[in-house]
Parts: structure tokens; sequence; C-alpha cells
């Protein structure tokens, strides 16, 4: 049974249609991706899984049912905005957040110093959470989203703030979660996070979805034909090359329509060419995303997938 799922959600505010129409699932331990631009409808679809807005139209249902109170206890969210008290101890504003989720304060205290001591911060417990610096912030919101062990954990914009070697521990983390069945589900406008992340993911564009399912599918629908490759020397002349682009070593080649990557193998093996790489180029998410949102754009451009 999936832990979330969105079937056909919109929701107006004024004139204004924020998200429309709007479908997904997510399944119990994935890491899921909910992936677009500022103002795209990402946070509003969040709240309204968590019912902090209403849906106008369609259905969600969390756990197998409409989200309740009790199933609340059960959720972490850590939103965009820091929602920490400023002018209190770091140790005292995540004794209170777990105590609003139920936790006793041997609970808290245990579990509290636990993840402290994970993210580097056990020697700031003393300090008012305005004092922390933007990095600290991020990671203590981690913490309070975190510190009652919830089963379904949403996240938005989680690596805000945070330096590469404190991004890698969330990563890390995150992945933990995920392998003791924790579901998540993170919203981010940093693709290439989520291609270190996920499996499958929602790209939504001004409210809408464009992109649904495994990021390894949609990669592979979007591929270009063309190939990768490095030789140890110079790259033979090939037949079937339409053109080739190289970059630091590395030759991308534009096949002509007709001509297929087993083809231009078989052509390098027969000139002696030593092959160090041959794949089949797949571009970025960001690269599709661009694709897809200029073609929903304009539409002589490319179809909606």
């Amino acid at each position: 049974m999936s832990t979330v799922i969105v079937k056909n959600v919109s929701k107006h505010f004024g004139a204004q249609a924020a998200v429309k129409d709007v479908s997904f699932e997510v399944n119990p331990g994935e890491i899921f991706g909910l992936l677009g631009p500022n103002g795209a409808g990402k946070t509003t679809t969040i709240r309204m899984v968590l019912d902090i807005f209403n849906s106008e139209t369609g259905s969600i249902e969390v756990f197998g049912g409409p989200m309740t109170e009790a199933k609340k206890d059960r959720v972490g969210y850590m939103p965009e905005e820091r929602g920490l008290y400023q002018d209190l101890p770091l140790e005292r504003v995540l004794h209170y957040m777990a105590a609003l989720k139920g936790l006793s304060t041997s609970e808290s205290k245990a579990r509290t110093g636990a993840w402290l001591e994970r993210f580097d911060l056990a020697d700031h417990r003393r300090k008012k959470v305005k004092e922390l610096s933007k990095g600290m912030q991020q990671k203590a919101q981690l913490i309070a989203t975190l510190i009652h062990e919830p089963e379904l954990i949403i996240i938005d914009e989680p690596f805000s703030g945070l330096d590469p070697v404190n991004t890698q521990m969330v990563k890390t983390i995150l992945r933990e979660l995920s392998a003791r069945g924790v579901t998540l589900i993170m919203c981010t406008h940093q693709m290439h996070q989520v291609e270190e992340l996920c499996d499958r993911i929602l790209l939504v564009d001004k409210g809408e979805g464009v992109l649904y399912g495994k990021l390894a599918d949609i990669r592979r629908r979007h591929s270009g034909h063309a190939l990768n490759v490095r030789t140890t020397g110079p790259l033979p002349a090939l037949p079937g090359i339409r053109e080739h682009k190289t970059t630091n070593g590395n030759t991308t080649l534009i096949l002509e329509e007709n001509t297929t990557p087993q083809q231009v193998l078989a052509a390098l093996v027969a000139a002696g060419a030593q092959v160090e790489q041959f794949e089949i180029a797949v571009p970025a998410l960001e690269e599709i995303f661009i694709q897809v949102v200029a073609g929903k754009n304009h539409p002589a451009g490319e179809s909606r997938p």
C-alpha cells in the first residue's frame, strides 16, 4: 500500500491557480522527489497533503485514508521557512518540539543528545537559536523534524544553507532512513541533488505535473541520439556521425538517424582505438526540465510526455 496517494488535486488563491490537477503516489521506504522552480506549486501541494490547505478537487490519502490528528504524529515536516524559536537555547527548543510529538522527558533528552552529536551541534546546545549560523539552524530544523522518528518525512529544500560536508551528511541520513522503511518526500528546485537520491520524481511547473515516474525511465525517454566516448589516443574518423563535441578529453558524438551505437563501437574496434569510455549520452534532469517546459509553452516544440 502506498504511503501517500494524491489524485487530481487543485488549489486556487483568488484567480491564481497554484496547483492544477496534480496526481502522484509515494511508496514505503521511497525517497520521492517533488521538483520544480520556485513558485511551481510544490509547497502548496505538500500543505494539502498535510491538511494545512484543503484541496478543491480530487482526493488525498495518507497511511491508507484521510489525514487525521493522530496521523500527524507519524509525520515529520520541515518547511523551507525555519520555524524554531529564535530567542531560546537550542536544546530547550528541541525538547519542546519533541514534547509536542508526545515524547517523554527521558526520550527527548536521549534523542536530542544523540542527534546533536550526529549533527556536530553538541557544543552549541546552550546557544540561542538566533546565535547559530544559517547552516546550524538548518541542521537544528532537521533534528526537530526527525526527533520523534516519523514514518513519513516531508522536507522542503533540505540542503539550504549547508556546506558540501553537511550536505553529504544529510544525504547519508536520508538514505539510512529510507533503508529502514521510512517514506521521504523531498521538495526542491536543486535537481542535481535529486539525481543522487531519488528513484522516482514528479516535476511540476506553474502548478502542473510535467514529468512523473522513474528517473531512469525519464532520462532514457529524453536521451538524444548521442554517445559519450573517450579513447586513449585521437578519435579515429567514424562513419555515421553527424557532429561531435569534445570537452576536457571527453567527446560527445551525435549520430546520424540510421546509425546505431553498436555500429559505432564496431567501427572503433575495427580502427584499433583503445576505448576507455563508451555510453549512451543521457541528459541531466535540469536539461530535461528545460526541454519539457519549452515544449509546453511553445506547442511547436517538444510535446508533453
